[in-house]
C-alpha cells in the first residue's frame, strides 16, 4: 500500500489504497454527469497520489494510464504535475509527450509551460528549452518570473552570445529588470559565457539584493580566473551588511585556488578558521588542492587535523583529495593509513592510492595495487580509464616503456577506451624511444576517436613527430590543435632547433607572440638553442635581451648557458668566455661544459685549461668533461697531457656510462651498447659497417682521424 506518512508534520496525511483499487473508484467519478466539486476531489487526489515519495516508474505509467481513462489529462493541473514526475525520472521524452497532447485550450498556461521548461533544463536539454520557448512566444505566450530563469539558465549552457543577449533584452522589455531571481540567474549566465564586465553591470543594476546574489557574483569571477576581484567583491560585501557564508568563502578559494595562488589561498583558509566558519567538504577539499610546494605534507597534516575534528572521516571525496596531495608529497605512508581507514572504498579511492604510487615514482606498487582491483569480485570495482592511465604513466614517466607500452596493449585487449592522459603517456614513450611507427598508429587511434584535436594530445604528437624528424607531419598536427597552450609552441620551437632550423624556430616564436600567448622560461631556452644550432649569433643576442626588457623574464643559469654555447660555436669563444665571468651568479657545471665544449670544437687548448680547471673544482662527476679535455689534448698531440687527464679520472673512479643507440627492423627495436659482447648478429653488423667503408673510400669520403684509435679504447679502458 502506498501511503504518504510525515511524522509531525502538520501536513494532512492522505492514505492511498493499492492502484488495484483504483479502478471502481475512477469508473465512479470518470462519468459526465459527475459533479464539478467531484472533478476536483478526483484530481486532489491525484495530484497527491502523484507526490507520493514512493512512486516507482511502473506505478507512475498506470496512474498515468488511469488518469488518461477517467480524461482528467485535461487538466493542466495534472498534465503539469505527470511531466515533472517524469522529468526526475528522466523521462524527458515521456514528459514531451505529456505536453503534446495537451489539449489546445491549455496551450496558454504558464504553469505548464514552466513544467516542460523545467524538465529540460534539469536534464541538460538546453536546445530544447530554446525551441520551446519560441514556440512560446509564437502562442502570444509570454514568460514569468519562474519560466524566465529556466530559459536564462538554458542560455549559459548553451554559451551562445547573441540569444543569451536577444533574451536579457526580452527580459528588460517585458519589465523584470529588478526582479531577484530573474537577475541572478542573468548574472549565472553571463559568468558561464566568460562576460563577467556585463555580469557586474547587471549586479549593480539591481535595486534588491540577497546573499545569493552575492555568492553568484563571486563565484563568477572565481570561474573566470579573476582573484583578484572575487576578493574585492568579498570585501565589498561585508561593507553592505552581507556575512559571508561557507559557499562564500568556498567559492573564494576556489578562486586564488584556480589562478594558482596557492599562498594565498592557504591564508584565506587559515582566515576562515580564525573566524570560526564552519567549513564543507568542497572547501576542504579545494585547500588541500594547494597544499604544494617544500611545506606541502605539513599543510598537508595541518588540514587532516580538521579532518578529524571536523567529522570528514569518512566523506569520500576529502579522504580522496588528501591521499593525492599526500602521493604529490611523498607521503605514501599516510596514503596507505587512509586508504586502509576507509570504511566503504568506492573506485575512486583504488585510484587515487594507485595515483599516490604513481606520483611516487613506485611503480611496482601501483601495478600490484591495480592487479587487486581486478581481482575483485564486484563488478562495478573495476579498473576504469583512471587505473589505466596511472599505472602507464606511472611506468612511462620511470622510463620503463616496454612495461608500459605492454599495459597500454593489455587496456586494449580489455576495451577499455583510451582518454587523452593515457595517449600522452603512451606518446611520450614513442618519443623517448623515437619510435614513429608506433607514433604513427597512436596518431591513427586518436583520429578514429576523435581526439586528434585535443590540445594534450597533439602536443604530444608534434614531441614524436619532431623528434622522429618527421618536421611535414609535426607542422601539419600543430597546426590542426585546436586550442594551442604554451606547450604546443614551445615543443614545436624545440622540434626546429633540435634539427638546425633555427630561422623556422624564430617564425614560430614570433608567431606565438603575435597571437598573444606569453612566453616563459623553456621558451626562451628552446629559442637561444635552436639560434646556437643554426649559427644565428645577432638573433640570439637579440632574444636575449628581450627576455628581461620586453618579456619581464629573469636570466636564468640555462638562459645563460645557451648564449655561451651560441657564442662558442660561433668561435666567438673570447665574448664567451667573458659572459661566463661577467654572470650575475656563480657559473655551473652547465655553463663551464658549454665553453669546455666550444674550446674542444675550435681546437683551443689555451681557453679548454683554464675552463677545465673551474669545471674540475666544481667537482660535479661529469665524466664528460674530462672525455672533452681529453680529446682535445689528443686532436693538437698532446699526449701525455691527455694521459694525465685520462688517470686523474681514474682516481677519482670516475666511470663514463656506456654509449647507446637503437633502431626499429620490422616492428622489433635492436639495442647497441659500447662494449657489448660481439655476438653472431653484431658481427653481422660489423660485416656491413666494413662494406659501408669501402663504399664510401670509392666515394672519396675520408673519415676523421685527427683523435687516434689508441686514445679511443684507452679512454673506454680507464672511464667505461
Amino acid at each position: 500500500m502506498l501511503q504518504s506518512c510525515w511524522s509531525g508534520c502538520s501536513r494532512r496525511v492522505i492514505s492511498l489504497p493499492p492502484l488495484s483499487n483504483f479502478t471502481h473508484y475512477f469508473h465512479c467519478n470518470s462519468s459526465p454527469n459527475h459533479s464539478y466539486k467531484t472533478q476536483n476531489q478526483l484530481v486532489d487526489f491525484l495530484d497527491n497520489l502523484l507526490q507520493h515519495s514512493g512512486v516507482n516508474l511502473q506505478q507512475l505509467k498506470q496512474i498515468h494510464a488511469k488518469i488518461v481513462i477517467c480524461c482528467s489529462s485535461n487538466s493542466s493541473f495534472i498534465a503539469a504535475r505527470l511531466i515533472s514526475i517524469y522529468a526526475k525520472f528522466g523521462l524527458v521524452n515521456e514528459a514531451q509527450k505529456v505536453f503534446e497532447n495537451c489539449p489546445t485550450g491549455c496551450s496558454s498556461n504558464l504553469l505548464l509551460w514552466n513544467s516542460i521548461l523545467r524538465a529540460n533544463v534539469s536534464n541538460g536539454k538546453c536546445e530544447e528549452v530554446l525551441k520551446l520557448y519560441r514556440r512560446m512566444r509564437e502562442c502570444g505566450n509570454l514568460a514569468d518570473g519562474f519560466g524566465l530563469p529556466l530559459i536564462i539558465r538554458a542560455c549559459g549552457m548553451f554559451s551562445d552570445w547573441k540569444i543569451c543577449s536577444m533574451v536579457h533584452c526580452h527580459v528588460m522589455q517585458m519589465g523584470f529588470r529588478d526582479h531577484l531571481y530573474v537577475g541572478n540567474e542573468l548574472m549565472n549566465m553571463y559568468a558561464k559565457i566568460g562576460h563577467m564586465d556585463i555580469a557586474r553591470k547587471v549586479f549593480d543594476g539591481m535595486s534588491v539584493r540577497t546573499q545569493i546574489s552575492w555568492n553568484i557574483v563571486l563565484s563568477g569571477f572565481a570561474q573566470n580566473f579573476d582573484c583578484d576581484a572575487a576578493y574585492k567583491t568579498f570585501v565589498l560585501m561585508g561593507t553592505q551588511g552581507f556575512e559571508p557564508n561557507s559557499v562564500t568563502w568556498t567559492s573564494l578559494l576556489s578562486s586564488f585556488a584556480r589562478c594558482r595562488r596557492h599562498e594565498d589561498a592557504w591564508k584565506i583558509f587559515v582566515l576562515m578558521r580564525k573566524k570560526q566558519v564552519e567549513a564543507t567538504a568542497e572547501a576542504i577539499a579545494v585547500v588541500i588542492s594547494v597544499c604544494v610546494g617544500d611545506n606541502a605534507i605539513d599543510k598537508c597534516k595541518t588540514v587532516h587535523g580538521y579532518v578529524i575534528t571536523g567529522g570528514f572521516e569518512n566523506n569520500s571525496i576529502v579522504i580522496n583529495s588528501l591521499m593525492c596531495t599526500y602521493g604529490k608529497g611523498g607521503g605514501v605512508r599516510q596514503a596507505e593509513c587512509l586508504f586502509s581507514g576507509l570504511q566503504f572504498k568506492t573506485i575512486v579511492s583504488w585510484n587515487s592510492l594507485i595515483s599516490c604510487y604513481a606520483e611516487s615514482g613506485l611503480c611496482n606498487e601501483a601495478y600490484s595495487l591495480f592487479l587487486q582491483l581486478q581481482e575483485l569480485d564486484d563488478p562495478k570495482m573495476k579498473p576504469n580509464v583512471i587505473s589505466w592511465s596511472a599505472v602507464i604513466g606511472a611506468f612511462a614517466v620511470a622510463e620503463r616503456h616496454e612495461e608500459s607500452l605492454e599495459i597500454f596493449r593489455s587496456m586494449q585487449v580489455n576495451r577499455i577506451l583510451a582518454n587523452d592522459v593515457t595517449i600522452s603517456s603512451v606518446l611520450s614513450v614513442c618519443s623517448e624511444l623515437s619510435n614513429f611507427h608506433l607514433g604513427m598508429e597512436i596518431h591513427s587511434y586518436s583520429i578514429r576517436f576523435l581526439m586528434d584535436k585535443n590540445t594534450l594530445v597533439g602536443n604530444g604528437l608534434v614531441n614524436v613527430y619532431m623528434k622522429c624528424g618527421s618536421l611535414q607531419k609535426g607542422n601539419t598536427v600543430f597546426e590542426r590543435i585546436g586550442e594551442k597552450d604554451l606547450i604546443s609552441w614551445n615543443t614545436m620551437i624545440s622540434g626546429y632547433g633540435m634539427h638546425g632550423l633555427g630561422t623556422n624556430a624564430l617564425e614560430t616564436f614570433e608567431q606565438m607572440v603575435s597571437t598573444g600567448t606569453k612566453p616563459d622560461e623553456v621558451t626562451f631556452i628552446a629559442v637561444l638553442s635552436a639560434c646556437s644550432h643554426a649559427g644565428l649569433v645577432d638573433e640570439g643576442y637579440k632574444v636575449f635581451n628581450q627576455m628581461k626588457e620586453v618579456f619581464g623574464i629573469e636570466l636564468q643559469m640555462e638562459h645563460y648557458a645557451c648564449m655561451v654555447d651560441l657564442l662558442g660555436r660561433a668561435g666567438l669563444l673570447q665574448q664567451a668566455s667573458e659572459m661566463v665571468q661577467t654572470m650575475p651568479m656563480s657559473p655551473n657545471a652547465c655553463v663551464w661544459g658549454a665553453l669546455l665544449n666550444s674550446c674542444k670544437m675550435h681546437k683551443n687548448t689555451e681557453v679548454a685549461e683554464e675552463t677545465a680547471a673551474q669545471l674540475f673544482n666544481l667537482e660535479s662527476g661529469m665524466t664528460g668533461s674530462y672525455m672533452l679535455l681529453c680529446n682535445l689534448y689528443a686532436v693538437n698531440g698532446r699526449w701525455k697531457d691527455s694521459a694525465n687527464v685520462r688517470i686523474s679520472a681514474k682516481t677519482q673512479g670516475l666511470k663514463k656510462a656506456p654509449g647507446q643507440s637503437w633502431i626499429e627492423v620490422k616492428k622489433k627495436v635492436y639495442m647497441f651498447l659500447a662494449g657489448q659482447p660481439m655476438d653472431s648478429e653484431m658481427e653481422d653488423v660489423h660485416v656491413m659497417l666494413n662494406i659501408l667503408s669501402l663504399h664510401m673510400s670509392r666515394e672519396g669520403c675520408t673519415p676523421q682521424k685527427s683523435i687516434s684509435l689508441q686514445c679511443v679504447e684507452e679512454q673506454e679502458q680507464f672511464l667505461y
